[in-house]
C-alpha cells in the first residue's frame, strides 16, 4: 500500500514538472521580443534625428565652422539705415593755392647738383640748398663775378655823381640814371651774395615742403626764370569731380564726397578729412559738357596730387535703406551675388539687385531682407568650395 502511494506522489510530482516549463519558456520569449522591437524603434529615431541634423536645403553650400574660422570668413546683419543718394564721376587730385611753390633758376648756368637727392618726395625745409647752378666754364664767365663787378662799379659811379651834382659838374640826370645803374646792380648782387658756395649759386627752397616735377637733371643748361622744380607742403589738397550736365540740378544737394585712387584699394571719406565743398560750376567748360565741384580736404594719407580718381558724390540721405558693402559682392556675367548664411555651417547664394554705391557699399534694389546675415570676407572661398560641395544622400543598411 505504501509502494502505491509513494508511487502517487512521484507521478504527481512529474506530471506538475512537465505542465510548468511550456509556460516559463513562453514568458521568456515574449520579454526578448519586446526588448527588441524596443531597441529598433531607439535606432529609427537615432537615424531620423540624424538626418534631421544634416537637413539641407537645395543648392546650400556646405563649408564647415573650422575651415571658416581658417579663412577669417566675416559675416554681417543686413539693417536698414540711412544711405546718400550717389552721383558716381571721376576726377583729379590737387594741391590747394598756396600749398605749393615754383622754384626757378635764379641765374643762368649750368645744373650742379649737390648732397640732397634730387627725387620726387625728398623732403626740404625753408632756405635749404635744393642744387646749384654753375657758369664758370661758360664763356660769358662766372655769373657771380660778374655782378659783384657790376655792383662795385655801379656803387662808385654813383658816390662819385652823388658829390659832383651839388657842384654841377654833372647833370641831374646823369646823377639819376647812375643812381638806377647801382641801384639793379646792388640787388642783382644781393639776390645771389648769400648763396655761393663752392659749386656756384645755390638755389634755395622758398617753404618748407617736399620736391615734386623735377623739370630738371645734373648738367642740364637753364636759364634766369626758368622753372626747375616744385615744392610741395601737401597738407592741404583739392579734390576736383567733373560732373554730367545732366546731373546739374542735383549739385546744389551734394554734401560730401569718397574718392578712390588707382594705386590704393582704399575708400578715402571726405568726412573723415575735414572736407568741404568749396563751390560748384554755374555753366559747363567752353571745351566740354561737364560741371566742375571743387572740394578741400586735409591730406591724412599717401595721396599724390595730380592723381586721377573715382568718386562718388553724396547728395541728400534717405532713410530705411538696406545696403550691403561691396566686398560682399561676387559679379558672374553681368549679375551680381551674395552668400546668404542659413545655418551654422550653410550659406545659399543669392542673386541681389542693385541700386548707387559709394564705393563700400551698395543699396539693395531686391534679393535681401532686414535681418539677413551675409558672408563680407570670404565669399569667393565659399563659391569656389561649391564647386565640389556635394551633400551624399544618407542612407541607413539594418
Amino acid at each position: 500500500m505504501k509502494k502505491i502511494i509513494l508511487s502517487g506522489i512521484v507521478c504527481a510530482y512529474l506530471f506538475a514538472g512537465c505542465h510548468n516549463h511550456p509556460a516559463s519558456t513562453k514568458h521568456d520569449h515574449s520579454k526578448d521580443e519586446k526588448t527588441e522591437l524596443h531597441d529598433h524603434e531607439a535606432e529609427e529615431h537615432e537615424h531620423e534625428a540624424e538626418e534631421a541634423e544634416h537637413k539641407h536645403l537645395p543648392g546650400e553650400v556646405i563649408f564647415p565652422k573650422e575651415k571658416a574660422e581658417a579663412i577669417n570668413l566675416e559675416t554681417e546683419t543686413i539693417q536698414p539705415h540711412k544711405f546718400a543718394n550717389i552721383i558716381k564721376t571721376s576726377g583729379s587730385i590737387q594741391a590747394a593755392q598756396g600749398e605749393e611753390c615754383t622754384v626757378v633758376a635764379n641765374v643762368s648756368g649750368i645744373i650742379s647738383l649737390g648732397n640732397l637727392p634730387f627725387q620726387d618726395g625728398v623732403a626740404v625745409k625753408k632756405g635749404q640748398s635744393i642744387l646749384s647752378i654753375a657758369s664758370k666754364n661758360l664763356s660769358s664767365g662766372d655769373i657771380a663775378i660778374r655782378l659783384r663787378s657790376t655792383y662795385e662799379t655801379a656803387k662808385k659811379e654813383y658816390e662819385r655823381t652823388k658829390k659832383l651834382v651839388p657842384q654841377q659838374i654833372v647833370s641831374q640826370k646823369e646823377y639819376e640814371q647812375a643812381k638806377m645803374a647801382y641801384e639793379n646792380a646792388k640787388a642783382a648782387y644781393e639776390a645771389i651774395k648769400n648763396n655761393e658756395n663752392n659749386k656756384g649759386i645755390a638755389l634755395l627752397s622758398p617753404i618748407d615742403g617736399y620736391l615734386k616735377n623735377l623739370l630738371v637733371k645734373e648738367g642740364d643748361y637753364v636759364t634766369e626764370g626758368q622753372p626747375v622744380v616744385t615744392v610741395t607742403q601737401n597738407r592741404k589738397l583739392t579734390l576736383k569731380a567733373e560732373i554730367s550736365e545732366k546731373y546739374y540740378a542735383l549739385l546744389s544737394s551734394v554734401k560730401s564726397a569718397n574718392f578712390r585712387t588707382p594705386y590704393e584699394e582704399t575708400v578715402y571719406e571726405l568726412a573723415e578729412l575735414n572736407g568741404r565743398i568749396i563751390s560748384y560750376g554755374k555753366s559747363a567748360n567752353d571745351n566740354s559738357y561737364y560741371v566742375p565741384v571743387i572740394f578741400e580736404f586735409d591730406n591724412k594719407g599717401a595721396i599724390i596730387p595730380g592723381t586721377f580718381v573715382e568718386i562718388w558724390l553724396l547728395g541728400k540721405e534717405k532713410d530705411n535703406i538696406l545696403t550691403v558693402p561691396t566686398s560682399a559682392l561676387i559679379e558672374e556675367q553681368g549679375l551680381y551675388f551674395v552668400y546668404r548664411q542659413t545655418n551654422e555651417d550653410g550659406y545659399m547664394k543669392t542673386e541681389v539687385k542693385l541700386g548707387s554705391g559709394n564705393g563700400e557699399e551698395f543699396e539693395v534694389l531686391s534679393g535681401l531682407k532686414a535681418g539677413d546675415v551675409v558672408v563680407t570676407k570670404g565669399a569667393y572661398q565659399i563659391k569656389l568650395a561649391s564647386a565640389s560641395n556635394i551633400i551624399p544622400a544618407h542612407t541607413h543598411n539594418h
